[in-house]
């Protein structure tokens, strides 16, 4: 498997692993669980400072689905490639 380099630990999230991880269970935790459990999810991407608590939110809804799912289709665009037009090449 191959991990990519983590550009905006420490800037964005903790950069401690520890940290990192409190963090993400306290904000779990903190989130509600909506109902219905959703077919799809759009979830926000950016520092937890900003929407941690939306994006849990939304990952919290998927909790009822964690022993049913079989496959993760993750779409999202990185932003240092659209800041420096990689889809164009230039």
């Amino acid at each position: 498997m191959i991990t990519r380099y983590p550009a905006v630990a420490g800037s964005f999230y903790p950069n401690n692993p520890g940290q990192l991880r409190k963090q993400i269970e306290q904000l779990l935790a903190d989130a509600q669980r909506p109902t219905p459990v959703p077919k799809a999810l759009i979830a926000p991407h950016a520092g937890y400072i900003y929407s941690g608590p939306i994006a849990a939110t939304a990952y919290n809804t998927l909790i009822p689905l964690s022993d049913k799912t079989t496959r993760v289709v993750l779409l999202g665009p990185s932003p240092y490639c659209i800041a420096r037009h990689c889809h164009t090449g230039l």
